[in-house]
């Protein structure tokens, strides 16, 4: 019987549903949108909207609760601040779900999108990696491609030097190497070792 249970349980137990709940609320605080899926979404969204009403108070005891629910103080001081005037004439639905068409690949779960309302424009665009990479690299802003493998080229190509100055002579060349090497003695198939 289930009567009079609320929620759901995701197959997990409490202390980890408690925690998933608490990540995936940080989450949206903090980055305004997440994709996850339906039910994860209606569940989070619950968490959220007390989040912000306990922001919107703006009373030391509320700033510890919400302190004790997030365990993360930039989440609690954008609450009290940022998403405190923002919400402040809206008396509830902090939160909406928007649900993608797409499926997810592994399982085909439903997928949503968990948002704040009246967020300001988003940017989601990626920032390339290489270019940033290139710009460092690159002396004065020339347009030459910088070369990827120019570090290791740097450690390979310099040889290691004496402390008079002169460079190491190699020991034995490869073949003298090879020569060299000592040929296991016994004969036998045993698999021990024999000195």
């Amino acid at each position: 019987m289930n009567h009079n249970v609320d929620g759901r349980k995701f197959g997990r137990n409490t202390s980890h549903r408690m925690a998933m709940f608490r990540n995936m609320a940080n989450s949206v605080i903090d980055k305004e949108q997440i994709v996850t899926t339906v039910q994860k979404a209606k569940e989070v969204r619950r968490v959220v909207d007390r989040l912000i009403t306990l922001g919107k108070s703006g009373k030391p005891a509320s700033r510890r609760l919400a302190f004790d629910r997030t365990r993360d103080n930039d989440v609690v001081s954008k609450l009290f601040t940022t998403l405190a005037e923002r919400y402040k004439e809206r008396a509830g639905g902090y939160t909406r779900v928007l649900k993608l068409s797409d499926r997810r690949w592994g399982d085909a779960a439903e997928m949503a999108v968990l948002e704040l309302v009246d967020h300001p424009e988003l940017d989601r665009k990626r920032k390339p990696k290489a270019a940033a990479a290139e710009g460092a690299e690159a002396p004065d802003g020339e347009g030459k491609v910088a070369d990827p493998f120019n570090r290791f080229r740097k450690l390979f190509s310099s040889k290691p030097k004496k402390a008079d100055g002169a460079p190491k002579k190699a020991k034995t060349s490869a073949k003298s190497a090879v020569t060299a090497r000592k040929a296991p003695s016994g004969g036998g198939k045993s698999g021990g070792s024999s000195g």
